[in-house]
């Protein structure tokens, strides 16, 4: 793949599209209501109109923070001075309530236009009839990376184009290493028992109330990555469990071996650490000196540290029969097959994804701006924290492989069986290999059929 190179388009075909709603209370209420006949790649007999009647309204969903939400505005009323004969209207909310509001507006037949999705979410909204096939739809996607793009795809059907890119990435700080008297790692050698070490090391040198790294068994992209490097995966591409009970057990033991060694708080404490966000956790309050994050929270954790953080490499990419990570959507933008105005949703999305005056508001808030021509056009307006990322996210180019599939449905119940689970070990209520067990259970009953 490429990170500044134009991609080519997706492969095109059509599938029967899926299920609705990641959120389980209405699972079955959206089971009785997704079969929509608008054709528009969900599998209906009814071809999308030629022309549409328009000035024309549609409603765009995304969750965020105040500030998305004033930068999307703005970007909403420059697409409408290009567009006067389209109205998008915004419908936005915070995480915590946007699933519970999609699947209710799902439920009710009033689905939005323009759907911003996530990757644990999308199986299940495609599964019903919900999404477009938007492949179908005149979307130029020409300058997003295939192995980008294939993280919205199900079946060879485009089911949600990706806003950005992330990685999932350590972030160190250097001033607490060095007070610490440790040096950094060598991110392109280090070990998982390396960073054990090391972490330790940092916090017997800090002393009291400074930690060597903030607990990351909370969030399943860790395991992903230690799953690839082994030559294993989370889910297979046909949507089955790929990730062995040896790999989950390993993946849980080293936050014991942590624990054990003073590397990072006790139980209780790592607990209300993880509740409180980037900014509340160890290295956004300066206690502790690594944590693994998402690459586009680096703002956020430099902003509340007050200290010039830098990004590395997740160990044990060297030492496996593969390096296991990956550039991640943040994000997709999807249509719904049910629309009626499939080619003002379209040109919308076209909007987000191509034109450089969004991509100028937006900047790093939805991801490294996926298509690289776009990307390439802002990086002089980044901020000196952003351009850290662009220059990370391209030095491990190279490195990566592929991008994992798209999770299958039911994978939204994996963040509450990690964060579960994960909790259950820190507290040593069960082991790292009941856990383990336990999770391939779970897993597999939650993404069944």
């Amino acid at each position: 793949m490429s990170i500044t190179g134009t991609a080519r388009s997706p492969r095109r075909g059509r599938t029967r599209a899926v299920p609705a709603a990641g959120v389980a209370a209405l699972a079955l209420t959206l089971a009785a209501c997704g079969g929509g006949d608008s054709g528009l790649g969900g599998g209906g007999d009814v071809a999308p109109p030629e022309a549409q009647d328009c000035p024309c309204e549609i409603r765009f969903a995304w969750w965020g923070s105040d500030t998305r939400h004033e930068s999307t505005q703005q970007i909403i009323d420059a697409f409408e001075a290009e567009n006067p004969d389209i109205t998008v209207v915004p419908d936005f909310t915070d995480w915590d309530g946007y699933w519970d509001k999609l699947a209710t507006s799902v439920a009710a037949g009033d689905t939005p236009d323009v759907i911003t999705q996530e990757e644990r979410y999308i199986s299940d909204y495609a599964t019903k009839n919900v999404l477009a096939d938007m492949s179908e739809l005149e979307i130029d996607t020409t300058k997003v990376d295939d192995a980008v793009l294939a993280g919205g795809q199900i079946d060879g059907a485009q089911y949600g184009i990706p806003t950005g890119i992330n990685a999932y990435a350590m972030v160190a700080d250097p001033e607490i290493f060095a007070d610490a008297g440790v040096e950094l790692p060598d991110d392109e050698s280090w070990t998982w028992e390396d960073y054990v070490s090391t972490a330790n090391a940092v916090a017997k040198g800090a002393g009291d109330g400074v930690w060597g790294t903030q607990d990351y068994g909370f969030n399943e992209a860790g395991l992903n990555v230690m799953a690839r490097q082994r030559g294993e995966a989370l889910f297979t591409p046909e949507g089955e469990l790929g990730v062995s009970e040896e790999t989950v057990a390993d993946f849980f033991q080293v936050s014991l071996d942590l624990m054990a060694g003073g590397g990072q708080p006790d139980a209780s404490r790592t607990v209300e650490y993880q509740a409180a966000g980037p900014e509340g956790g160890l290295l956004g309050t300066n206690q502790g000196a690594m944590g693994v994050w998402w690459t586009n929270q680096l703002g956020a954790l430099s902003e509340s540290s007050g200290h010039e953080l830098e990004l590395l490499r997740l160990p044990g990419e060297s030492e496996g029969e593969r390096t296991g990570m990956y550039y991640k959507p943040a994000m997709f933008y999807s249509v719904s097959a049910d629309t009626e105005y499939p080619q003002a949703a379209a040109k919308f999305v076209d909007f987000l994804l191509n034109s450089q005056e969004a991509a100028e508001i937006m900047l790093t808030d939805r991801g490294l701006p996926a298509n690289t021509e776009v990307r390439e056009a802002i990086l002089d307006d980044l901020s000196p924290t952003d351009q850290k990322v662009a220059d990370f996210m391209a030095d491990i180019e190279d490195e990566i492989v592929d991008t994992p599939p798209v999770p299958p449905h039911g994978s939204a119940e994996l963040a509450d069986i990690m964060e579960r689970l994960n909790t259950d070990v820190l507290f040593e209520r069960v082991t790292p290999e009941e856990a383990a067990a336990q999770f391939v259970q779970e897993v597999e009953a939650a993404t069944a059929g």
